[in-house]
């Protein structure tokens, strides 16, 4: 195992010492591009050409200037770098040798730099890779960065294999962990994770701190290493400024964003506390202690949704300004794309909702009433922001609000305190006397249980059709539990089946046209013809 790691860490070193290599590269390609050109010795920046030179294009400069200089060091002397300003420009001397010349079209005018100023600079660099130049040549300052090399990588072993060992103990104990208390992480008695996935998490977490730890000491060593050799030293340098530009660039970015989100953290802090305050008022309301004459208690939930939700999209609107990149292009594009979309697939959606407020607030039904709509009935269960639960017979209807809002609906119970009514249709025909079928209607409805004898049922007399007659029986079911309208109604049509052929009388439903020879009626002694058994 420690093997295998060694070797995948050598590979990695490997790779990203080439990588660090070609980057480099390429950024000191870049910098040649376009009407610059960049003198460079000895992996240092010397001077940036930025005009041609007596007909001389700045490449071209540029390249004659790094033969000179690379002449010129060559030779084993002192390496004094001086500087002398002409009528054309100022020169650089390397050892009173004329090493290059830049004119005033060389300073850098985005960095507001004069002439003199540029000069310092190059000569500077310059003197800087003289030393390095020299240090390249002495034995002794080798062997020297040789020893750092050698002493930075073996504690770069040490710390790698301390790191493997600390993650095998790091998982062993977190496995511990999560096998001890997974199971508390529940939410309304479910598990929110098993504990072969917590595991997984457990055992990825740690993979990816080792691994990170791993590249942030081999960077560090890298350009540990680099900078100790005079010819790498530029790129062990610009590892390390990058590393620190990275941490600044990050602890920069998090200081200018306190303010902002501390003030987001404020507006959502004062959106929680209204929220909590309204619902308790509403709750007041809800159960009864509290009459506000513009808000009913069965109104007090959609109310509250309506209301929150207003208020957390109030607070959202305040802190967009606040929060981190908000004012980004890219932040921007995404608002306006998602805007697109609510816009684009969000229309039906928009009218099943606002069908739902207004079903809400105008209470047509409310939960636990009959109702009919559109000939579908039963006792709605739950009136939602986008659709409304009817259930009949145990089948459970899901009716969108923008159609209900769009049908008549009949409400059984809206006049009936702790019931419904329950209308039943019949037709008989004018041979048999109107008050017989009232009375044997009514006599049917006292022998349904859960119907209300006060106020008794009712016989109305609906139409008088050409052959029969329509009677209707309106009656006051109790509510008493899960009671539903069907299945009041087929007791009821029960009881009236046995009454009227107790009685010897034809039920003329749904049409009729003549006089059957003989009445269309059940005797008695045939109700419960097999298989039907008669009730306990």
């Amino acid at each position: 195992m420690i093997r295998r790691i060694t070797t995948n860490i050598l590979i990695l070193l490997t790779i990203l010492t080439l990588s660090v290599a070609f980057a480099f590269a390429a950024e000191d390609e870049t910098k040649d591009q376009g009407s610059t050109a960049t003198v460079r010795v000895f992996n240092r920046d010397i001077v940036t050409f930025r005009a041609p030179f007596l007909g001389v294009p700045v490449k071209e400069r540029a390249k004659r200037t790094e033969e000179a200089l690379q002449r010129l060091l060559a030779a084993d002397s002192p390496g004094k770098v001086t500087r002398e300003l002409t009528s054309q420009g100022m020169v650089i001397h390397l050892d009173n040798v004329s090493a290059f010349i830049m004119i005033p079209e060389d300073a850098d005018s985005l960095q507001q730099e004069t002439l003199e100023q540029s000069a310092e600079k190059a000569a500077k660099a310059l003197q800087l890779v003289v030393k390095e130049m020299q240090e390249a040549r002495n034995l002794k300052i080798l062997l020297k960065a040789t020893g750092y090399f050698v002493v930075a990588t073996i504690i770069l072993i040490a710390l790698l294999k301390l790191a493997f060992r600390a993650k095998r103990w790091l998982y062993i104990r977190l496995s511990t962990l999560t096998e001890n208390h997974a199971e508390k992480l529940e939410v309304g008695g479910e598990s929110l994770l098993s504990r072969e996935r917590l595991l997984m998490l457990v055992r990825r977490t740690v993979e990816f701190i080792y691994w990170a730890f791993i590249l942030l000491m081999i960077y560090q060593w890298l350009g540990f290493v680099l900078s100790r050799f005079p010819y790498t030293r530029p790129w062990g340098e610009r590892l390390n400024h990058h590393l620190i530009d990275l941490f600044l660039g990050f602890g920069s970015g998090i200081l200018r964003t306190v303010p902002g989100l501390l003030a987001a953290f404020v507006i959502f802090l004062l959106a929680k506390f209204s929220v909590n305050l309204l619902k308790t008022v509403l709750d007041r309301v809800e159960n009864g202690s509290l009459q506000l004459a513009w808000l009913a208690p069965d109104t007090v939930p959609p109310t509250r949704r309506l209301l929150s939700a207003a208020i957390w999209l109030f607070a959202l609107v305040a802190a967009y300004p606040y929060l981190p990149g908000s004012g980004t292009e890219a932040f921007k594009g995404l608002s306006v794309l998602l805007g697109l979309m609510i816009s684009l697939g969000a229309s039906s959606l928009v009218n099943q909702a606002v069908s739902g407020l207004i079903l809400m607030y105008t209470r047509p039904f409310r939960t636990g009433e009959q109702v009919t709509i559109a000939g579908t009935s039963g006792t709605v269960m739950e009136l939602g922001l986008f659709s409304t639960h009817i259930q009949s017979a145990g089948v459970d209807m899901n009716l969108p609000n923008a159609f209900i809002l769009g049908n008549t609906v009949h409400n059984y119970s809206r006049t009936i305190g702790d019931g419904f009514i329950l209308e039943i249709n019949v037709t008989i025909g004018y041979d048999t006397p109107w008050r017989q079928v009232h009375a044997l209607l009514i006599e049917a409805a006292k022998k349904t249980p859960k119907i209300r004898q006060m106020p008794p049922p009712e016989v109305l007399q609906t139409a008088l059709s050409d052959f029969y007659v329509n009677y209707c029986l309106a009656c006051v079911v109790i509510r008493n539990g899960p009671t539903s309208r069907g299945d009041m109604a087929s007791a009821l049509h029960q009881n009236i089946q046995d009454v009227f052929n107790e009685h010897g009388i034809q039920i003329m439903s749904p049409n009729y046209i003549s006089d059957p020879e003989t009445p269309k009626t059940v005797p008695k002694e045939q109700w419960f013809t097999p298989p039907a058994k008669p009730a306990a």
